[in-house]
């Protein structure tokens, strides 16, 4: 055991000595004062205290009072009530100032030894059994990945993945998150090489073994769910993953249960201009160009690529339904529409569907790119699912989640595709006209390693529109980003690590879809 250190507080700390004695042929190393100005001095000076114990009745600075200032110098150091006092309002001043465990007078050693074994050795012993259960199942999910998976076998292998690296993150188990991080690269390696064999022919098959691709998202996963005596908010949060939901689960959890879990695989490029206009219309993007060629704009055109979702969604909505389904569309870019959409909440709950697209987390992932702060403040993955949740407990669509939970009504909640942290460059050139986006290029005459992409030379075979007659797309596999040789090693430095989309990966194209009910 490392040398634990406690301080322990008692104006009568002779009285304690069998304790202390007993403490310290354990191999603890306790610190003690009489009262509560000088357990307030020593926690200040000595940075390595582990633990405090403190009495609540000391004359002067009382307990409670020592407790409240030490918390204001240091919140998460645990701090032990030790009282003679049993009353209520004691103990709950003392809860409430965010005490770890209080004992009754008198102590006995074991008492004490069984609350620092909870609080001192928990940690660690959280942190052992996690490691060793994730060493043992390492072996079972790397012959899952080499088992020649299909595509819900690759949901259920990315879902334990994903599990074990939340698991491991909690415990902090920085060696073990390394390798799990090796983990999850061999996986995509086999994923892209999956994505490769089998996506074009998913597009020409009618079979029911295919996954459901973003076309028929709403036709599989929302509308026959739809129901005429409760109405249903479909909430698409752009560039979500599964284990930002994962760390979303617990706070949404409180309000509503979870009824089903299901997956789709977003369509390539996993990019909003792509993806959510084929969810929205219930076509390939090829489709979209030749039915509605006045919404497509392509890549290199100016204007905005996904201004007609509403007008897809309710000429989708007619094709489906033999009569009229009352239903409403809003797109959420900024915090005055999130606003409005809080307050308006309750009027939506007389549509049969209501649509709330919300952009934050790509604007997020975008803004991280870009800004120095937010690259710090979203270093790597565990940062960026902390930052998703933070946003989301203080963000109007959950304020107003809240309110909608009052009522008896349906909650979808799913997105259009995800997004990974990019680490391997690629080469690539082309002309002016090609796309800029760093995990696919749509562009003539592209010059690029066959063995980091999936190609497309004829677009139509991928569902894809032809902006020129000798258009190619590329697909970036795994974690590479395509860099052009002009200013390499600058772009390089630049991207690397950051949260890109538009390839194929577990995280960008294994998107849920989660359907609620208010408790």
């Amino acid at each position: 055991m490392d040398n634990i250190k406690i301080l322990w507080a008692d104006d009568e700390i002779d009285l304690l000595k069998p304790q202390l004695m007993f403490l310290e042929k354990k191999g603890y190393e306790v610190i003690t004062v009489s009262n509560g100005h000088d357990a307030l001095d020593e926690f200040k000076q000595d940075k390595d205290i582990d633990v405090v114990f403190l009495d609540e009745s000391m004359p002067g600075l009382t307990g409670l009072e020592t407790l409240s200032r030490m918390k204001s110098i240091n919140e998460s150091t645990p701090v032990v009530m030790i009282t003679k006092n049993e009353a209520e309002h004691v103990m709950e001043e003392a809860i409430g100032n965010q005490i770890a465990d209080y004992l009754i007078k008198p102590v006995n050693p074991n008492q004490i030894l069984l609350t620092l074994k909870r609080l001192i050795d928990n940690k660690r012993l959280v942190r052992e059994k996690t490691t060793s259960d994730y060493q043992q199942e390492f072996r079972q999910i790397s012959m899952d990945i080499n088992s020649g998976p299909d595509f819900k076998e690759w949901v259920k292998i990315y879902k334990k993945i994903i599990n074990w690296e939340l698991k491991l993150d909690r415990s902090q188990t920085t060696q073990m998150m390394e390798i799990i991080s090796m983990q999850k690269s061999e996986a995509n390696k086999e994923f892209s090489k999956f994505i490769i064999k089998n996506y074009p022919s998913w597009l020409t098959s009618e079979s029911d073994d295919i996954p459901v691709l973003s076309n028929n998202l709403m036709r599989s996963h929302v509308f026959p769910k739809l129901k005429s005596d409760r109405p249903t908010i479909m909430l698409l949060l752009d560039n979500f993953r599964f284990d930002q939901w994962k760390v979303l689960e617990p706070i949404i959890g409180e309000m509503f249960k979870l009824d089903d879990e299901s997956h789709f695989c977003s369509i390539l490029p996993t990019t909003t201009q792509y993806s959510r206009n084929a969810i929205f219309s219930g076509y390939m993007p090829a489709d979209i160009l030749k039915r509605f060629p006045q919404y497509w704009v392509h890549d290199h055109e100016e204007g905005g690529k996904n201004n007609h979702e509403a007008e897809l969604l309710t000429d989708l909505i007619n094709r489906t339904f033999r009569k009229p389904l009352k239903h409403d569309y809003i797109k959420v870019t900024n915090l005055n529409v999130a606003k409005q959409v809080q307050d308006n909440i309750h009027n939506y709950l007389n549509n049969d569907l209501t649509v709330i697209v919300y952009n934050f987390i790509d604007m997020l992932s975008h803004a991280r790119t870009e800004m120095e702060v937010l690259k710090e403040l979203a270093s790597d993955e565990t940062a960026y699912r902390s930052l998703t949740k933070s946003w989301f407990i203080h963000s109007p669509i959950w304020a107003a989640l809240q309110k909608a939970a009052e009522q008896d009504m349906q909650l979808i909640i799913t997105t259009d595709h995800g997004t990974i942290r990019v680490k391997t460059p690629s080469k690539v050139i082309g002309d002016r006209d090609t796309t800029t986006n760093l995990r696919y290029k749509v562009g003539r005459n592209l010059n690029y390693d066959s063995k980091d992409v999936l190609e497309f030379r004829n677009p139509e075979k991928g569902g894809l529109p032809r902006p020129n007659v000798s258009s190619t797309y590329i697909f970036a596999k795994e974690d590479l980003y395509f860099l052009y040789p002009n200013n390499y090693n600058y772009y390089n430095n630049y991207y690397r690590d950051t949260f890109q989309h538009g390839g194929i990966s577990l995280e960008e194209m294994i998107c849920p879809v989660l359907t609620l009910s208010p408790r």
